[in-house]
Order: structure tokens, then sequence, then C-alpha cells
């Protein structure tokens, strides 16, 4: 729907998009609802250079000390720009992007994909928060 009201009614893209997700949710699409599941995001600007932002993630040991427990397996990786990982079990999956904002800045971009309903997205969705606060807190701290 979006591509069709920017190819044959010139609507810019941003604005083609946001007419589709008002029509969906009109008709009962539930936010952060995708064809495969329910979707949350969440981001932070931590104090640290991108490269100690992406090893927070590919080293186990410093992934450790933040996201204890968890298991993620790589599906993909460019350094130190993106990655995407299995969660857990499979059934659900991470995608994170990396920003360098300045010599010593950076922002961390991540989606919890394929979560099963609306409860478990919201959940996931404050667990992350928290998770990434904590990376944040132990990056900064040294």
């Amino acid at each position: 729907m979006a591509a069709w009201l920017r190819e044959e009614h010139g609507l810019p893209g941003w604005w083609s998009q946001a007419v589709t997700v008002g029509w969906e949710r009109a008709r009962g699409r539930a936010p952060g609802q995708r064809a495969d599941g329910f979707e949350v995001s969440a981001s932070r600007t931590v104090a640290v250079p991108v490269e100690r932002l992406w090893a927070a993630w590919e080293d186990p040991a410093v992934r450790e000390r933040w996201l204890p427990g968890a298991e993620l397996r790589t599906r993909t990786a460019t350094a130190p720009l993106r990655a995407r990982y299995d969660w857990e079990d499979g059934a659900t999956r991470l995608a994170v992007w990396f920003e360098a904002a300045g010599d010593d800045r950076s922002r961390l971009s991540m989606a919890h994909q394929r979560l099963p309903d609306a409860d478990a997205a919201e959940g996931m969705r404050d667990w992350w928060r928290g998770r990434l606060d904590e990376m944040k807190r132990v990056l900064e701290a040294g």
C-alpha cells in the first residue's frame, strides 16, 4: 500500500508509510505488530567509542556483565555497524545497529523481533530498557 501511495499518488515515503500504518491500525493492527509477530525497539547513547559498544555485544565476557546468562547466536555481523542474532531458543531475533556519535560517544539501536504477542512485546520492551541502562552503566564505568 505504501509503495502504491508513493508511486501512483506521489506521496513522499514517510507520509505513505504513515498513512499505511494508520489504515492498518484502524483495521485492528496493534502497535509493533508485524507479519511474523511483534517487535519492540530500544536505543541508548553511550559515552564510549563505537568499537567498545560493539564489543559489549560481541565479546561474551563483556556481554555477561550486563546481559548475564543470555544466549545469543550471531546470524550476520558487519563490525562495528550492525549485527543480527538468534535470541535464546531461536524463536525470536535481535537486530542491532551501532553508530559513532563522535570520538568517544556512540549510539545503539536495537529491535527484538518475532515476539509471540503484545504482552510478550511489552514485557520485553521494559526488560530491554533495563538491560541497556545496565550496559550503559557498565561501559561508562570502565
